[in-house]
């Protein structure tokens, strides 16, 4: 399906994966750089992979992104699910995986698509990747997630817009603590990276950390917590990645979505921990999950910023013949890598990170 550029003429765009802010952000500058600067239509998919393989796609013109830069969510909807490679269908009452692929690429040529741009996560970009390597479909991916856990950039749009609902969080959590000299606990997102609750622990002035890349034993959380009751610190708080897991143990799955980009979802190491502090300590220990808030509300400067370059510039690559790449921040500037580099390996906080050092040097414990 490789096109020349003389031929090039149309786009499409689709938001995967889970909402992140900044979305909007990328669609709105994708839309005003491809029609202004080198008269391209845009064709919006909606909801994710899900339009792509039903069909069901809108012209997007520079009067559709109107307005739309400081809201959260994405106009054009999103998913975890519809893996073209890998949907679920019904057959004989039960449902069976099969692979939709072509289907997706007879409706791209339908509506004569000749280059597509996918914003998402690593799930996202991996079927990115499958379309360009089976089909030579033009493709460029724009990291989006609030984990912040994609190798090939320094930062992916949407973190610090939960960073900053985090931090808060933690802020006003400060004052109940001390109020009631309590221990409380916030479990924040992060998958299987570290990065929200390190920043957020940091940034918010948590006395523990726990994240996945550093196995934890109670024992050790509790001793901090004991320690800081002894010099007449009466409260505590606790932040605590949703991937953290203790010394020889396992994550905490809440369910299981089969078909989901993200089978495994992850959640309730807030709740073991805090009654494993209670039976341990027996202080008053309160739990505080915050969820999807950290997905939503209006992406902060730095998000806005971020995400506009992506949109720019993946339409300025694709322009250019870029194709099978992603765009990525390497600070200041924003590059390209190929997709097969982006999804390779998961960016992870690293134990020799000079912000982990810093918050031990503050008195951080992360419980080991």
């Amino acid at each position: 399906m490789s096109r020349t550029k003389a031929q090039f003429k149309r786009i499409g765009i689709l938001t995967g994966g889970g909402d992140a802010p900044g979305l909007n952000a990328v669609i709105r500058a994708a839309v005003k750089v491809a029609v202004r600067d080198y008269g391209f239509t845009i064709i919006g998919f909606e909801d994710g992979f899900g339009g792509l393989i039903e069909n069901r796609a809108r012209r997007l013109s520079e009067k559709d992104v109107v307005g739309i830069l400081p809201r959260g969510g994405t106009i054009l909807g999103t998913t975890n699910r519809d893996n073209p490679f890998h949907y679920p269908v019904q057959e004989n009452g039960q449902v069976v995986f099969k692979d939709v692929s072509a289907q997706v690429m007879k409706n791209i040529e339908s509506h004569g698509i000749d280059a597509l741009i996918i914003i998402g996560g690593d799930g996202s970009l991996t079927i990115a990747k499958e379309l360009w390597e089976r089909y030579n479909l033009p493709v460029i991916g724009v990291p989006k997630t609030i984990d912040n856990d994609i190798g090939a950039t320094d930062q992916t749009f949407g973190f610090d817009t939960a960073l900053n609902t985090a931090t808060e969080a933690l802020d006003k959590l400060h004052t109940t603590a001390e109020s009631h000299h309590r221990v409380m606990v916030l479990e924040v997102m992060g998958r299987y990276a570290g990065w929200i609750a390190l920043h957020a622990g940091v940034a918010g002035g948590a006395d523990v950390i726990l994240i996945p890349e550093i196995p934890f034993t109670i024992e050790k959380v509790t001793e901090k917590l004991m320690e800081r009751r002894r010099t007449g610190k009466k409260f505590s708080v606790i932040v605590a990645a949703e991937g953290a897991k203790p010394a020889g143990g396992q994550v905490v799955v809440k369910k299981v979505v089969e078909g989901s980009f993200e089978p495994l979802r992850l959640g309730g190491i807030g709740n073991q921990v805090a009654e494993e502090i209670e039976q341990h300590t027996r202080i008053e220990t309160r739990v505080t999950v915050l969820g999807h808030l950290q997905r939503g509300g209006s992406p902060t400067p730095f998000d806005r910023i971020l995400a506009t370059r992506f949109g720019a510039a993946a339409v300025n690559f694709l322009a250019e013949g870029r194709y099978g790449e992603m765009v990525c921040l390497r600070t200041p500037e924003i590059r390209t890598v190929p997709l097969a580099e982006a999804v390779e390996v998961m960016r992870r906080v690293s134990l020799g990170n000079e912000l982990i050092r810093t918050a031990k040097q503050m008195g951080i414990s992360f419980g080991t």
